[in-house]
């Protein structure tokens, strides 16, 4: 068994950072239910463009692997039966909305402790359920640039730049992730469940780290560095050669030693303006040109020939290609493949959260499910007949009823690939 195959979760998620959490627990065996709503479409990651047709998108794909999938509209009495159904038989209902949504929707743990007093409610907010923020859409840009990652990314003197890649949506899901499997450890070992308040705002706060301790205990004034330069250690930073550019890094004094002595230029370890960490930062206007004169004499294979053997932090700077192509990438099996009815063999990544021996096999991959692919199979393990589904399919449960769908499998009626998508009833935290 994998580790978490006795878990249960009903996640009410959307594009980026709830799904980015929930996948990683799927992987890891859980059986994630993802209850999409069919008066919006489900969910919206569905429709992400530029790979996108239909009901499905690549980027959905990258988020929503080995879950399952099914339709309901919990704001209708009948879809709150059926939810409430869902809490009894689960560990955890899991959510990634607008602060105020949760309260709405009756998905605290206030509001289902009398369903299943062992549930857990695990929030991802944009801002948090309280504070002046709460209500407040939040997306991976705004929280970038209100928790101060852009003014110090880039390059002195430019625009204030985002992370190439949305690191608060993907790290608020990692959170996600961890505060529920804590409260599930906590409802299984007390036997009373808990609310999990947990926002994109106080993930990217939380990531500012000792930055944000040397400016509260000393004043520092974190600013961009020249090259995506370490604020102390130099060097550490991207220089450029003569046919590219490389990363150094010297994290610790051996490694300073080795560099000059692959540089052939061991007088600069002798130099006592460069002899310490605190020399070579109050020195680094002097030092750092000198460097970069010196890193432009050699192509970048050139200087990992030397920098390699003498184990000293280094990489090329890979494009994404270089990425996913290196063999480190592959020998680690990152890469996996599913099939797919509209793009064909799809190409992705796997989840880095492992469990096992090294180099164990980490199981099977299923692809995104269809949006309500799987809500036939959820009903049947719930005890629900034919007769009961028809009635609650009447009562709109699963959407408005169609008198044509009535005898149609849900797995097959659950909403039609040519659904208009209107505007999500409220703004997801990504």
């Amino acid at each position: 068994m994998r580790p978490l195959e006795d878990v249960r979760i009903v996640s009410l998620e959307q594009y980026g950072a709830g799904p980015f959490g929930s996948m990683h627990l799927a992987d890891l065996g859980a059986e994630v239910i993802k209850i999409e709503d069919p008066g919006s479409g489900g969910d919206v990651g569905r429709y992400v463009p530029p790979y996108a047709g239909g009901e499905d998108s690549l980027f959905f794909e990258s988020f929503n692997k080995n879950k399952s999938s099914m339709v309901l509209d919990i704001r209708t009495p009948a879809g709150r039966e059926v939810f409430h159904d869902l809490v009894r038989s689960a560990d955890a209902v899991y959510s990634n909305l607008r602060g105020d949504v949760p309260a709405k929707l009756g998905i605290r743990y206030e509001d289902l402790k009398e369903i299943n007093p062992r549930i857990v409610c695990c929030s991802l907010t944009g801002f948090g359920m309280t504070g002046p923020r709460a209500a407040e859409p939040g997306y991976d840009y705004v929280l970038q640039a209100l928790a101060g990652w852009m003014s110090v990314t880039g390059e002195p003197g430019g625009a204030p730049q985002k992370a190439g890649l949305s690191l608060v949506d993907y790290s608020g899901g990692f959170v996600a992730a961890i505060a529920l499997l804590a409260g599930i450890h906590q409802a299984r070992r007390d036997g009373v469940g808990t609310d999990c308040d947990l926002s994109l705002y106080d993930t990217a706060v939380s990531l500012l780290t000792y930055p944000a301790t040397w400016h509260l205990t000393e004043g520092y004034q974190p600013t961009r560095t020249h090259h995506s330069a370490h604020p102390s250690l130099v060097p550490f930073q991207a220089f450029e050669a003569a046919d590219g550019w490389l990363v150094v890094g010297c994290a610790k004094e051996k490694f300073w030693h080795r560099l000059t002595q692959v540089m052939g230029r061991e007088d600069l370890a002798a130099d006592p303006r460069f002899a310490t960490f605190a020399d070579r930062d109050r020195n680094r206007d002097t030092l750092v040109p000198l460097l970069e004169d010196l890193f432009r004499t050699r192509t970048v294979d050139e200087w990992l020939e030397g920098l390699y053997p003498a184990r000293i932090p280094c990489a090329p700077i890979h494009e994404v290609a270089g990425a996913l192509d290196d063999p480190h990438t592959l020998a680690r099996a990152l890469v996996v493949e599913t099939e797919h009815p509209r793009f064909g063999t799809v190409r992705s990544l796997r989840s880095p959260v492992r469990v096992g021996p090294p180099g164990a096999d980490v199981g099977p991959v299923r692809r995104g499910p269809d949006m309500g692919s799987d809500t036939d199979a959820v009903l049947t393990g719930l005890g629900y007949d034919g007769e009961r589904v028809a009635s609650l399919r009447a009562s709109g449960a699963f959407g408005p009823p169609d008198p044509a769908l009535a005898d149609v499998p849900l797995s097959r009626a659950g909403s039609g690939a040519d659904i208009t998508v209107p505007e999500a009833p409220s703004a997801p935290a990504r």
